[in-house]
């Protein structure tokens, strides 16, 4: 879909198609996981803030869209997760593997689905927080200001996936129908910086409702991208990523803001962030809101990784995701989040017996995958960090809010940052500080170096879309695939999809493809 026809749309189609409203249920309208309903358009509705907000959910509800492509290209082109086939199961023309393997093309399988479905949604995203922001600055709303700045926070949080995943992409912020080229990375990256500034001092402290956006959302994503930095504003050639100079005072600042807030704190139980009852952590700061009902708004996480028979939720989990031997390896046994990775004999999640696979043999998970192209069902270990939600009415409305950022890793950035200054014993004292909520006794470490808090960041975040962000920027994302004869260092950004190239011709591809 060209960016000129999907990302403004036209203003009429927006307001009928984009924009369906939650006007039939008012009373909840700050309800952000309800489907809209009734059409609405800037000129019969958007008259008051309930009639604004009706308006907003639908801003928030493709939030949702970045747990499919975004997730997936984040995990499974790591060494975190992979999706073996296993035997006529998750095939699909050999693109999960080819994600894993690193060896797309700007015309492959995963471009044209999965790279190509997360620009879409993305710019779906930014379409709608356009139209939303042209109503709202046309309004008289009391809460004017606060509203707009929640509208740019979130169209900045998804330009700051683009650019996650793209570098450079064009920059639109209005509903004009126009041709429109890619900016670079880096003025991509200082839209977005800009974006979030501006929309600081208008937003509140502490949500107004559960999942909204508040000040520390727009901390949280800036202190991540001043540690990032020298990722996001370096250049990407067919040579590899040449780096821009670190901002780490700035990623402290930031991340100290939302620490010191008394906001946020750490869970003193890890798993709790992760249950389908995750609403109550007090450490979650940026999450996309599910919920099982309506069903069809949650997220789908425990049936990813899940063997068929382990629990019956939309007719059993799909048993596609797993880890290697040599990341769950890595995991300390003392260490509670080795929890999440389930290995040997497995239980129904329902009646808690032995479970059995679909030949009747005991279901038991193995460490290792002998052959990632023809897998049994019963190879890999499989991540359950996000425990099946065995009462939703189907595959896709488990209730886990998913966490972008928690106050952990505000503490992470910290430490990441103090390190790369030179202030190893602090940065040290707070890798222990995590480390002893899931030790007992506690096992702090002696020392630090970049791979022991790439490390770390596994242990703390596995599962939660951080692994190849983590990877580009401390090593490792391009030397890991093992199938490679030589590292291709552009691979640090995904190709612009060949279809998307087609449809606009002011669009350029990425270096190396």
């Amino acid at each position: 879909m060209p960016i000129f026809s999907s990302l403004p749309f036209r203003r009429a189609r927006l307001s009928a198609v984009l924009l369906a409203g939650v006007l039939g249920a008012v009373a909840g309208c700050t309800d952000l996981t309800e489907t809209p309903l009734d059409a609405l358009t800037p000129d019969n509705a958007f008259k008051n803030d309930p009639e604004i907000l009706a308006g907003a959910a639908s801003v928030y509800a493709q939030l949702r869209q970045t747990q499919w492509a975004y997730y997936n290209l984040s995990e499974i082109t790591t060494d975190e997760q992979i999706v073996p086939t296993r035997g006529s199961d998750w095939f699909d023309n050999g693109r999960w593997i080819e994600i894993y393997r690193q060896s797309w093309t700007a015309n492959s399988g995963s471009a044209l689905d999965d790279m190509n479905g997360l620009w879409n949604n993305m710019f779906a995203g930014v379409a709608k927080a356009n139209l939303m922001i042209d109503v709202v600055e046309k309004s008289t709303s009391a809460s004017k200001d606060g509203n707009l700045a929640e509208l740019r926070v979130l169209r900045a949080w998804f330009y700051y996936v683009l650019m996650d995943m793209f570098g450079g992409v064009p920059i639109v912020t209005s509903t004009e129908v126009v041709p429109t080229a890619r900016s670079t990375r880096d003025a991509t990256f200082k839209f977005i910086e800009a974006e979030l500034k501006a929309a600081l001092p208008n937003l509140p402290e502490r949500p107004l409702a559960y999942g909204r956006v508040n000040k520390h959302v727009a901390n949280a994503i800036l202190a991540n991208m001043y540690l990032n930095a020298p990722v996001f504003q370096g250049t990407v050639t067919s040579a590899g990523l040449q780096r821009a100079p670190a901002r780490l005072t700035e990623a402290i600042q930031f991340a100290d803001a939302v620490i010191n807030s008394g906001v946020y704190s750490l869970a003193s139980n890890w798993q709790s962030n992760f249950n389908a009852d995750n609403q109550s952590s007090p450490e979650l700061i940026f999450v996309v809101n599910n919920t099982s009902n309506p069903p069809g708004i949650g997220n789908s996480l425990p049936q990813r990784p899940l063997h068929y028979n382990q629990h019956g939720v939309g007719g059993g989990p799909w048993n596609g995701f797993a880890t290697i031997a040599e990341t769950y390896r890595k995991y300390d046994p003392a260490d509670q989040r080795r929890g999440i990775w389930l290995v040997g004999q497995q239980k129904n999640f329902v009646t808690g017996a032995n479970a059995n696979d679909r030949a009747g043999n005991p279901l038991v998970f193995t460490e290792t995958i002998s052959d990632i192209t023809n897998a049994s069902e019963v190879e890999g270990p499989r991540i359950n960090k996000f425990p099946p939600f065995v009462t939703a009415p189907n595959g896709d409305s488990h209730p886990h809010k998913f966490p972008y950022f928690r106050l952990a890793e505000m503490y992470m950035i910290k430490a990441e940052a103090l390190f790369e200054q030179g202030s190893t014993p602090a940065a040290l004292a707070i890798v222990n500080q995590l480390r002893a909520r899931v030790f007992t006794p506690a096992k702090p470490l002696t020392a630090l170096s970049r791979d022991v808090l790439l490390n770390e960041r596994l242990f703390e975040f596995a599962g939660e879309a951080k692994r190849r962000q983590d990877m580009i920027r401390l090593g490792g994302y391009t030397a890991a695939r093992q199938f490679k004869t030589a590292t291709e260092g552009f691979k640090v950004l995904m190709p612009i999809p060949i279809t998307q190239i087609q449809n606009n011709p002011l669009l350029t591809q990425n270096a190396g493809y």
